[in-house]
């Protein structure tokens, strides 16, 4: 009877750890997840503020001085995700096509490839060659993008994400940080207009929604 309390006593103890351990996973995810909504909300309010200011607004007047705040989806951590990241050292310069008859010189840095809704993408990531000679954007890379919801609850020209040279061959893409381009609040503005080959067959429901008015 000894060895059989002994038995259950150790099994107890055993079970009380266990629940211990995955409480302390559930606390950890929703820590990280909490940290993730705050990052996002954060640079939410740094565009909005971007946008307010007529220094650096793209917004016309008769928009900019009633503007309260750019429509955005609610945070979605789905969205942020961890890409494989492949440098493309022999890439040729070529000049990217914008609305206007500007073009950009841009160069293919790297490709990545990531799951998003159950399904494989790959894009090609940007490195425009006159800010790569600032010293403020020399790591600076260029992620744009079109998916299934342009033209509906996104802007029908595509969407386009700041991203950093990572050190390694993963990095995090956060579609939560799609932004429009300038275009789509003012024409005077030359906007490089998203490759075909970085299409998404999915809805990106993240982001800044399109601009139809000023937010009351």
């Amino acid at each position: 009877m000894k060895y059989l309390l002994l038995f259950f006593a150790v099994l107890v103890l055993s079970c009380k750890q266990e629940k211990k351990y995955h409480d302390v996973t559930k606390v950890k995810e929703e820590v990280v997840q909490d940290t993730l909504v705050k990052d996002i909300l954060h640079w939410q309010k740094e565009l909005n503020e971007e946008y307010a200011n007529p220094e650096t607004s793209p917004l016309p007047d008769k928009y900019r001085k009633n503007f309260e705040g750019l429509d955005f989806f609610k945070p979605d951590s789905n969205f942020a995700i961890v890409a494989n990241f492949e440098r493309t050292p022999e890439a040729i310069p070529f000049m990217m096509p914008t609305t206007t008859d500007r073009k950009s010189e841009e160069v293919v840095y790297g490709v990545i490839t990531f799951i998003l809704q159950e399904k494989e993408h790959r894009l090609e990531v940007y490195q425009n060659r006159k800010l790569m000679q600032q010293e403020e954007y020399k790591d600076y890379l260029f992620l744009p993008f079109t998916d299934a919801s342009n033209g509906k609850e996104t802007y029908g020209g595509g969407r386009y994400i700041d991203l950093r040279i990572p050190e390694k061959n993963r990095i995090q893409i956060d579609f939560n940080k799609a932004y429009n381009p300038y275009c789509a609040y003012n024409k005077k503005y030359s906007c490089p207009i998203v490759p075909g080959v970085n299409n998404l067959n999915v809805e990106v429901l993240a982001g800044v929604r399109a601009f139809e008015s000023v937010k009351k």
